[in-house]
């Protein structure tokens, strides 16, 4: 006798064999949790209010986001986190604008036209997770695979490595033009030798009474400008008076003019200004920390006349600021991503970070630490950013045909590594490349298959903030709305993918990337330090999605141990350029964009929209040139001028800017996208990694970025730009 086959049952065979297939929906269906304290102009029964991360930069702020009936509407600081404490910048503001961007790729799609056709067909995941399938188990060996990132989420690289490592390929690259203009790798080493850890240092500019900054920009991009901002902030309301901050650069930045003394210091010299400094404190017996025996050895080499010359900074001053920085009951001095960015780096970094050791300031208050993990270490299990040169032995393995499949995540290395490293050309010799950008980039244009990512507001994650704040921290990311397409988070795309093959599905069993997290995340419940507690797993789940992360009540600072660093000479290292100075008489200094970054950004408007607070401009890119400069070459504002380099060059039109020496250019990153949505395309600006030397620092094989000498022609015609007012104020608006 037949049975017969009821609803019941059907659903239950129907079900079994999707999820035999491979068919069942990779993410689960999770309910999302309120922000716990909501802001207090939010009405009850109007608006939902939702805790996660900030994930337009690196640096790892708290965000609260309004909702109104599953719409997101404002994105603002979360007034509990303790690293930028309910503040958030431009950036920040404008993710929304990532969300509902009209050039987001709606499903997978691969290019039927082949590369660079931009003729995309559409997939259904099923199928492409069946192409990646079978690209992975046809490949020769586990060795011809690639994967090339961004700064990504710390928790996707933990699923990435695990998948990889189960697959016997090599780990993920991890570098982006962010972190190389940051010198991000550069610093870890630095940590290295002075403290033993890769760990990057937390420069207490809250506390302090005098600050030396050396080509750090603090207060626009490098490393977490909000929590930066914040904490001069701090110093300059502090009981004890506004304290002093000096920034040496060749440029007047937006972080040099909040300071209270800028020393337009000859490019890549910051690290002789900064072993003069140290010198003088030795001679002359300054401060306040007994006997300087200890460090004398660091500085037998350095000749201060010497260095005022190298660096054409006065030695008055020199000796002025010295006394200034040993006087300082709370003295710390910065070194920053312009250094990492010179042939000379990690011989200028060194002489910056001495200047702590020098007048006792390493782990006390004021100067400089390192952010105690506590019961966060399990999570912080990812390496230091790569080196350039480690791309670059990348970039020669595509080009001899040793990479078969090229993952690419986070990053657009045709856009923002320098023309002249080859990475264009290169990928060209991969078989197959897959991108998993949400926006149709120089990149994913030239791969072969696109899976489009969540954007960071429909996304889950974790991100333990590097360089961390003043107590262990972990940032908590979760959807705060559903996906409005087809897209795929990615971190699921491998888990699905590894649940495919046997032996990745043994090293990743969780279900999904959520099921992932709440595992991981569920060791921080119970500690001691939290500023929270729960009962069970699952009420911790909903309080560290309620509070968008974990973190400690009180304060804990960790006081670095210090290694045989002060036993040794201080190298003393000239800066090195690429180009004769005869024919390439000015050095190029392509600094990132306040607004636009490196570039991710730029496919934003109100981003484009917003003017940069040195020149004013709005969406577009332009060359500064000093006065005297200009004059001699009979440039105006907004005459176009051709800047050349011995590896490319670009035209661009004329900022006249005094706040920069005369033997110095800059360029703004960001502009130039040939790709990357509408809004990217219709700024205009070209792209400075064009004029770039493919250089490194040999200490650190970080991107020597700043090491570029180039020409200055006139084009013979002008391009108006877009600019609230000139420097001088024309073109103000009126307020009749």
């Amino acid at each position: 006798m037949t049975k017969k086959l009821t609803r019941r049952d059907f659903l239950k065979i129907a079900t079994g064999a999707t999820v035999a297939s491979g068919l069942a929906p990779v993410a689960r269906r999770i309910a999302l949790e309120p922000f716990v304290q909501p802001p207090e102009e939010a009405l009850p029964g109007q608006a939902t209010w939702f805790a996660s991360t900030c994930r337009q930069c690196p640096a790892g702020c708290g965000i609260v986001v309004r909702t109104i009936n599953g719409r997101a509407k404002k994105l603002e600081g979360n007034p509990l986190h303790p690293l930028n404490r309910g503040k958030l910048c431009a950036r920040g503001q404008s993710g929304l604008q990532v969300l509902y961007n009209p050039d987001r790729l709606k499903n997978a799609v691969r290019q039927s036209g082949g590369r660079g056709s931009r003729q995309f067909e559409p997939l259904y995941w099923p199928q492409a997770l069946d192409l990646l399938e079978e690209k992975i188990t046809t490949l020769a060996s586990p060795e011809r695979l690639a994967f090339l990132g961004g700064l990504m989420p710390d928790h996707l690289y933990q699923i990435a490595s695990r998948l990889l490592e189960s697959l016997g390929a090599s780990p993920p690259v991890i570098f982006d033009l962010h972190s190389a203009l940051e010198g991000r790798a550069a610093a870890s080493r630095l940590s290295e030798l002075f403290f033993g850890e890769p760990q990057l240092p937390v420069y207490d500019l809250a506390r302090a009474d005098v600050v030396l900054s050396f080509g750090a920009n603090l207060f626009e991009t490098w490393m977490s400008p909000v929590a930066q901002n914040v904490a001069f902030g701090d110093m300059r309301s502090s009981a004890s008076g506004r304290g002093l901050f000096v920034q040496f650069e060749p440029r007047l930045s937006t972080t040099a003019a909040s300071a209270d003394e800028w020393v337009p210091v000859r490019p890549g010299a910051e690290g002789l200004v900064a072993l003069a400094i140290g010198r003088i404190i030795i001679e002359e017996r300054l401060g306040h920390v007994g006997s300087h025996r200890d460090h004398a050895v660091m500085y037998q080499d350095v000749d201060v006349r010497e260095m005022s010359a190298a660096s054409q900074v006065p030695v008055e001053t020199l000796r002025r600021l010295a006394v200034a920085f040993a006087n300082a009951d709370h003295a710390v001095s910065i070194p920053g991503g312009y250094l990492a960015g010179q042939r000379n780096g990690l011989a200028s970094m060194l002489a910056v970070q001495a200047l702590n050791l020098v007048v006792a300031q390493v782990g006390r208050v004021g100067g400089v630490f390192l952010s105690d993990p506590g019961p966060t270490a399990s999570l912080q299990n990812k390496p230091a950013v790569h080196n350039f040169e480690e791309v670059l032995g990348l970039i020669e393995r595509m080009q001899a045909g040793e990479v078969d499949l090229l993952f690419v995540y986070g990053a657009n290395p045709v856009f923002e590594l320098p023309a002249a490293s080859g990475f264009a050309e290169a990928i060209t010799r991969v078989p197959y490349v897959i991108s998993f950008s949400p926006f149709v980039d120089e990149t994913a244009v030239r791969s072969d298959l696109i899976l489009p990512d969540h954007v960071y507001l429909e996304s889950w994650g974790y991100q333990v903030p590097s360089p961390g704040a003043d107590r262990p921290v972990v940032s908590s990311q979760q959807p705060v709305v559903r996906p409005l397409y087809d897209t795929r988070s990615t971190a699921d795309v491998l888990l699905g993918l590894a649940a495919r093959l046997e032996g990745p599905s043994q090293a990743l069993p969780w279900a999904d990337e959520a099921a992932y997290l709440e595992e991981t995340v569920s060791e921080l419940n119970g500690s001691s330090l939290g500023a929270y507690n729960a009962r069970t797993p699952s009420g911790f789940w909903a309080l560290w999605r309620q509070y968008g992360g974990w973190w400690s009540e009180k304060e804990i600072r960790r006081e670095p141990e210090l290694t045989d660093i002060r036993s040794k000479p201080l190298p003393v290292s000239e800066p090195r350029f690429d180009g004769d100075p005869q024919s390439y008489p000015f050095i190029l200094y392509p600094y990132p964009s306040v607004a636009l970054s490196d570039g991710r950004g730029a496919n934003q408007p109100w981003l484009q929209e917003t003017p940069d607070p040195m020149s004013t401009v709005q969406w577009g890119a332009w060359v500064e040139v000093n006065p005297e400069t200009a004059q001699a070459l009979g440039l105006n504002d907004n005459d176009v001028v051709r800047v050349e380099s011995q590896h490319g060059v670009l035209e661009a039109p004329v900022v006249v800017y005094p706040g920069i020496r005369p033997d110095v250019v800059a360029i703004p990153v960001g502009q130039g996208h040939l790709d990357y949505g509408r809004f990217a395309q219709a700024a205009s600006g070209s792209n400075p990694l064009a004029l770039l030397a493919p250089l490194t620092d040999a200490d650190t094989g970080g991107l020597a970025w700043g090491a570029t000498r180039v020409r200055l022609a006139p084009a013979g015609r002008k391009q108006v730009l877009a600019r609230l007012e000139s420097l001088d104020g024309e073109g103000r608006e009126s307020l009749d």
